[in-house]
């Protein structure tokens, strides 16, 4: 499993080594990518990936969005409040054609995601229906920043600070990376000693590689530095510029 940003590549900068390791097992492994970035459908990152000459279909793409629909069909919860952009909204809609979303009486949950078009007046909808005890409060992923080519930028976990100060909530349900639930779908088809996480976070890809008991392979291409090694209880399996040292 290959997280994307910062792995794969870096906004719209390919990281050359990394590609070029993945072109050459496509054929001969299960290879799977994985984001936390909830601004993009699944579509969205085959057709990035393709620009690079990956070639994969949706099926090999695993998102919070995935856990998120079916906890909404399983808590039916139909009536929400989306804090995120049009892509999410979108998505959300095509998979759940009986989503309404709301900001009335009947609002059942303010759901969290990296909405890149934020406003002042979703903010304060959204925090308006915190104050209500009857409504639920779900967050796509716990990402502080998403890297770019010109800097880290706010992201979901960020905002979730500012619901903190400003209603006192927490999220209850978080689905992304390092929760297994955005994971379930390979939990289940292989073994643990058959899975490796390749990523550049240690918040994020490390924890979610401890918690579901499999190798993480560190890559230097992006959030985490070599001089955050030696703080780190657990060291990561392999710990590597790109994945074209391999």
């Amino acid at each position: 499993m290959f997280d994307l940003d910062g792995t794969v590549y870096l906004g719209d900068r390919p990281i050359q080594g990394t590609i070029d390791f993945i072109k050459r097992n496509l054929a001969h492994r299960e290879i799977f990518f994985l984001t936390n970035n909830t601004s993009k459908n699944l579509a969205d990152y085959t057709r990035k990936l393709a620009g690079f000459g990956i070639d994969v279909g949706l099926e090999r793409i695993l998102s919070p969005l995935l856990p998120l629909v079916d906890y909404l069909k399983d808590q039916n919860l139909r009536c929400i409040y989306p804090v995120g952009n049009t892509s999410f909204q979108t998505y959300l809609r095509e998979q759940m054609p009986e989503i309404r979303f709301t900001s009335e009486d009947d609002c059942q949950a303010v759901v969290l995601g990296y909405d890149t078009e934020l406003t002042y007046q979703k903010l304060a909808d959204s925090c308006l229906l915190l104050q209500r005890s009857g409504v639920r409060f779900l967050s796509t992923h716990p990402d502080m920043v998403c890297p770019s080519a010109k800097g880290p930028l706010p992201d979901t976990g960020s905002f979730v600070r500012l619901y903190e100060g400003a209603t006192g909530r927490l999220p209850e349900l978080v689905f992304g990376k390092p929760n297994t639930l955005v994971l379930s779908p390979l939990l289940k088809r292989f073994r643990q000693e058959e899975m490796v996480m390749v990523g550049d976070r240690l918040t994020t890809d490390k924890v979610l590689a401890e918690n579901a008991g499999i190798d993480f392979i560190l890559v230097l291409s992006g959030e985490a530095q070599r001089k955050d090694l030696p703080a780190l209880e657990r060291q990561p399996t392999l710990v590597l510029d790109d994945l074209g040292a391999l």
